[in-house]
């Protein structure tokens, strides 16, 4: 594992939240856009965010609508949502300052597991097992010999990410470690198409000493299509509205889902979720929710 904090230290990508300048606020907005969303879309919306809103309390402050509408197209506006009241949580019980603790992590809106241990990794520098979708490849393939990691299983792969980072010594170390790992699975050990040329640890791949075998365990369950879904017309939905400087006649937003069923399923589940809300002076319109 040593050679994988080497290799990193040597050829991570330059990534903006990853600058020292980068305050744990800053890192707890990248770990929330990068759930689900490639690197480059992340990069100039993160920079945006941060520009507008250095801080817990100047995001706390905005107007939900103004956070929903720079959030635009990165996928699930819900996430902009938890952001939002993340933000307030930070200032109401924290003074506006991202706390250390695991738990007090986890009791903001939206902060999962992963979230809250790459928080404490990551701005903090604990050496907390960090292990998503690429560790988990990552160490299936290096420690198992297996193609894939298969469901995720919270309690096994947070030992044996931990059992990782006790390979190396050193907090420091095993904090880059944990980057490490991450930024292997994500550049070089990737899903589809490995380059084990270039990986500081193809001598000792169990995968790839035995071959490369397929994989035929229990697979983690897709993500569900896009393309003509629900959420497909959330986003329509939402696309319109952030475009919009005034609210938008229901009987418009109709128009861009051709399932009558489907368009209320999507405006029912926006306005339960907060994200946009009927005119108070009628219910033939919506905006954005504040």
């Amino acid at each position: 594992m040593d050679a994988v904090v080497d290799w990193f230290e040597e050829s991570h990508r330059d990534l903006p939240w990853r600058s020292p300048d980068t305050t744990p606020w800053g890192v707890l907005v990248s770990e929330v856009m990068l759930q689900q969303t490639p690197v480059p879309r992340v990069i100039p919306r993160w920079i945006e965010w941060l520009e507008r809103w250095p801080t817990p309390a100047a995001c706390a402050q905005a107007p939900l609508a103004e956070v929903l509408t720079l959030w635009g197209r990165l996928g699930y506006p819900r996430r902009a949502k938890r952001l939002h009241e993340s933000a307030q949580a930070i200032v109401e019980r924290h003074n506006g300052e991202l706390p250390h603790s695991l738990e007090e992590l986890l009791a903001l809106p939206g902060v999962g597991d992963y979230t809250a241990r790459a928080i404490r990794c990551f701005a903090f520098g604990y050496p907390d097992p960090v292990v998503d979708t690429n560790v988990r490849r990552v160490l299936a393939r290096l420690e198992h010999g297996q193609a894939e990691a298969g469901p995720p299983r919270t309690a096994a792969d947070l030992r044996a990410g931990q059992e990782a980072l006790d390979q190396v010594r050193g907090l420091r170390r095993q904090v880059t470690l944990a980057k490490g790992l991450m930024e292997l699975g994500a550049v070089l050990c990737t899903a589809r198409k490995p380059s084990c040329g270039g990986c500081p640890v193809s001598s000792s791949c169990r995968w790839r000493a035995e071959d490369y075998p397929p994989y035929e365990g229990k697979r983690a369950s897709g993500q569900a299509r896009y393309e003509g879904s629900d959420r497909q017309a959330r986003g329509l939905v939402l696309r319109e509205l952030r475009a919009s400087d005034t609210p938008v006649p229901v009987s418009f937003l109709w128009t861009l889902v051709t399932d009558p069923q489907q368009f209320s399923r999507a405006l029912n589940s926006l306005v339960e979720d907060g994200l946009i809300r009927y005119c108070a002076d009628s219910e033939q319109s919506v905006e954005l929710g504040s």
